[in-house]
């Protein structure tokens, strides 16, 4: 009696286990979603990737179809540290991203993909902007005075010497470059200037004309300069030895980021948020809230003038949508 019994046993483990490794169809997963209206993004480029993007816990993300759906990027290093901006060269596809702790991340596909250059944990200080020079050379610079260079397309950085009299501790925000790569301006704390007219190359002191933060540059159209940051502090210079003028914006806002459309109207973006529109190459500006409050903090437009804003509330469409004028929220990941 205990044999055919034992047999019947195996046969219903053979069964089982049988049943249990058996190959068969696995349903496909949910698709994740990146929740990008509430996400914390500091900076926005357009790529041979499409658009890129970075903020908060180091996150990178792209878009391949025009900010309809955001992907993360692959980081080699999960830091967490917060990204401050992303610049790539003009080929599009070679680019460095930069935060807090010394952090720099290298891309050579357009921003998919992400490998670590450079991190401090113990002594890093922020690193703010990064650019590439003419000459193939990358700089960063951030808090403190700290400034790297890095002369083999950022696979590694060695500290950057600029005039000490005009650095000292003071914390650089941004380098921008115009449009044909010779003329450089370095800005930052306590109304810090800093000019290069041989593509980085050199740099001397602007003569202080304004004793709050700069945040960012832009070049004009006529040759001259446009440097904006604290309490809707904006300054002009018509042309390259011209004096700095104060432009005013009509309210205390801070303006962090700019972008331009082809016919020429630049927008400031801001606190509250503000966006700041010229039509006259910086002389005079009109303000316009885009909704809601937030921090406005980079934007990218297309031809047509539309485009997208990162935030410290997410990534919204530029011009604002109406509410419920049918256009579907970005963030889902494939």
């Amino acid at each position: 009696m205990r044999t055919p019994i034992g047999l019947a046993m195996a046969a219903v483990v053979a069964l089982a286990a049988a049943q249990a490794f058996a190959p068969r169809e696995t349903p496909p997963l949910a698709a994740s979603r990146l929740p990008v209206e509430r996400m914390h993004m500091n900076t926005l480029v357009a790529t041979k990737a499409g658009l890129v993007t970075a903020g908060e816990l180091g996150h990178l993300l792209v878009s391949s179809n025009q900010g309809g759906s955001w992907q993360r990027a692959s980081v080699d290093q999960d830091r967490k540290a917060l990204l401050n901006q992303v610049a790539f060269a003009a080929d599009g596809m070679t680019g460095m991203a930069v935060g807090h702790e010394g952090w720099i991340l290298r891309s050579s596909d357009g921003g998919w993909s992400w490998s670590e250059a450079a991190f401090d944990a113990k002594n890093g200080e922020p690193l703010m902007s990064v650019a590439k020079l003419p000459t193939g050379r990358w700089i960063a610079v951030g808090a403190f005075g700290r400034a790297l260079q890095s002369e083999d397309g950022g696979r590694t950085w060695s500290p950057l010497h600029l005039p000490e009299a005009g650095v000292e501790d003071k914390h650089l925000n941004r380098i921008v470059g115009s449009p044909d790569g010779q003329r450089w301006l370095i800005v930052g704390e306590r109304g810090l200037v800093l000019r290069s007219n041989d593509q980085g190359t050199t740099w001397a002191v602007v003569e202080p004309f304004y004793n709050g933060s700069f945040y960012n540059a832009v070049a004009l159209r006529s040759g001259g300069w446009l440097v904006y940051g604290m309490r809707g502090h904006i300054y002009r210079a018509a042309s390259e030895m011209a004096a700095w003028q104060r432009v005013e914006v009509g309210a205390p806002v801070s303006f962090f980021s700019h972008a331009q459309t082809g016919d020429g109207a630049l927008h400031l973006v801001g606190q509250g948020g503000m966006v700041a529109t010229s039509r006259d190459d910086g002389a005079s500006f009109a303000l316009a809230r885009t909704g809601g409050r937030a921090t406005l903090t980079d934007l990218h437009l297309q031809p047509d003038g539309r485009g997208w804003l990162t935030s410290d509330a997410g990534i919204k469409p530029y011009p604002p949508v109406p509410p419920n004028a049918g256009l579907s929220t970005p963030g889902t990941a494939r």
